[in-house]
């Protein structure tokens, strides 16, 4: 009896396998760079927000210690420099405050704000 190589007949499964593992693991690369780009991003963005909190509470502040000059803080569109093009917006309606700041971070197109309303009683 002659016996048949088995070998022979499986050639390339290697090959295939090969390429299978290549794609499934480069899959696995790319979805943990994504996910590192996104939590990148979302640090970023909180960072933005604390500042932009941060800017509000000391206007706030500054509104306490001179409650009786409320409307010497009435401001459209100031810098605010901890932010990438901030901006702070003041407006006062009787003791009631509203400070706007907005921001737009590098690269992104959405305009980003946060928005802070007090009453200061005089």
């Amino acid at each position: 009896m002659k016996q048949i190589p088995i070998a022979g007949k499986q050639q390339g499964s290697a090959l295939i396998e090969a390429m299978a593992a290549i794609i499934i693991f480069s899959l696995g690369i790319l979805g943990m760079i994504w996910l590192q780009a996104a939590a990148t991003n979302q640090v970023s963005d909180a960072k933005y927000r604390l500042e932009a909190s941060f800017a509000a509470n000391q206007v706030l502040g500054q509104m306490w210690v001179n409650r009786n000059e409320l409307n010497n803080y009435v401001a459209k569109d100031v810098a605010v420099p901890a932010l990438p093009s901030g901006k702070r917006t003041v407006a006062v309606n009787g003791s009631q405050v509203t400070i706007t700041i907005s921001w737009q971070a590098p690269g992104d197109k959405k305009v980003h704000r946060y928005e802070t309303v007090a009453l200061i009683n005089g």
